[in-house]
């Protein structure tokens, strides 16, 4: 029997100096090959292979579509593409955004699930919003091991807890014990093999091919009354216990957290078109106004004039509903972290009792 020879890893914000301390940490003869996602912008060029080959003993590099997986090396998703694995190579899959991003770290999850879960260790780190939380679930649900940061650890403690939301996991651990952990995990027995759920398999493709139909989300979900925020097609509303996910027949998917957030986006959006053509339409009425007082019509100047007041007035109204609206945000937001904070302890506490001691890494 094979041992635990896949590490996926999924971050985000704060992640790359929790890559550079796993790397730094991790032994050289690490026995499982790791592949990683991190939320990059594809507008900069990034030195994140140098910087963790430079930090310790492991390689790192972009990965490469249908590059083999070799132990002790770390396979970094590259912009504009997800990191997929297909048995023992890698894919890089060109299907839509998922969570407003390529690389996602859910469709790395569900396609290491998916070919290998029982030989696999999945880790959350610090990152913000929920990527990579219905990912882990899946890859803990086809046998293998769920890790996640302790939030309290955690530079930015979000995304750690909307996984400790989504499930269980086998293991919470700061950030500084997570090295020893994941090597003593990595020389483990492999786990016994667990049919794969269909929906699994579904996304995993969809990230891979780009290709999606109704008929298929139809197979995973039920139709929403939301639209997506990206193409504006139909969402698909995907329960998974606690998590509620959303995806559109292109293949755009989104945690529920994030799709309020792009839904404030397209408010806002439309807010400001809303604003600059008010604005427009008060420069052409005040224009009008004064070429018609100027060639002596009063009645058009008066008609004008008339329009400009409504359009001052409506244009005022709008902008004092949208000072209102940021006045509220600010206060939710300043609620919210304070929540944050309080649920971070909570889930703690909570995971303190449930996940057994030997299991929990501090």
């Amino acid at each position: 029997m094979t041992h635990r020879d896949i590490l996926a890893i999924g971050t985000s914000a704060g992640g790359f100096e929790a890559l550079r301390l796993l790397a730094q940490k991790l032994p050289a003869d690490f026995p499982a090959s790791i592949l990683v996602v991190i939320h990059l912008s594809s507008e900069f060029h990034s030195a994140l292979d140098t910087i963790l080959s430079h930090a310790g003993p492991l390689t790192a590099s972009f990965a490469e579509h249908g590059e083999r997986l070799r132990y002790g090396h770390i396979f970094i998703a590259p912009p504009k593409s997800h990191l997929l694995l297909d048995g023992d190579h890698l894919t890089l899959g060109h299907g839509p955004r998922e969570n407003n991003a390529r690389p996602a770290i859910d469709p790395l999850f569900r396609s290491v699930a998916a070919c290998c879960g029982p030989r696999a260790v999945g880790a959350v780190l610090t990152g913000t919003l929920g990527d990579g939380a219905s990912g882990l679930q899946a890859l803990q649900q086809c046998g293998g091991i769920a890790v996640v940061q302790d939030p309290a650890d955690a530079a930015f403690a979000e995304m750690p807890l909307n996984a400790l939301r989504a499930l269980r996991p086998d293991h919470v651990a700061g950030l500084h014990d997570m090295p020893a952990l994941l090597a003593r995990l990595a020389r483990e027995p492999a786990g016994a093999p667990v049919e794969v759920p269909p929906a699994i398999k579904l996304e995993t493709d969809i990230a891979r091919t780009g290709r999606s139909s109704m008929s298929t989300l139809d197979r995973i979900g039920r139709r929403s009354v939301l639209a997506c925020p990206e193409c504006h097609g139909v969402m698909w509303e995907i329960d998974e216990g606690d998590v509620v996910r959303y995806r559109c027949h292109i293949g755009h998917a989104y945690t529920a957290d994030l799709m309020s957030l792009a839904l404030d986006a397209s408010l806002r959006q439309a807010l400001g078109a809303a604003t600059r053509a008010l604005d427009e339409r008060i420069a052409l009425a005040r224009k009008l106004h004064r070429q018609s007082e100027e060639s002596g019509h009063r009645l058009v100047a008066a008609s004008w004039a008339r329009k400009l007041r409504e359009a001052e007035e409506e244009a005022r109204t709008l902008r004092d509903a949208m000072a209102r609206a940021d006045e509220i945000a600010r206060r939710y937001a300043e609620d919210e972290a304070d929540d944050e904070a309080a649920a971070a302890d909570e889930v703690t506490a909570a995971n303190d009792v449930a996940t057994p001691p030997r299991k929990r890494a501090r």
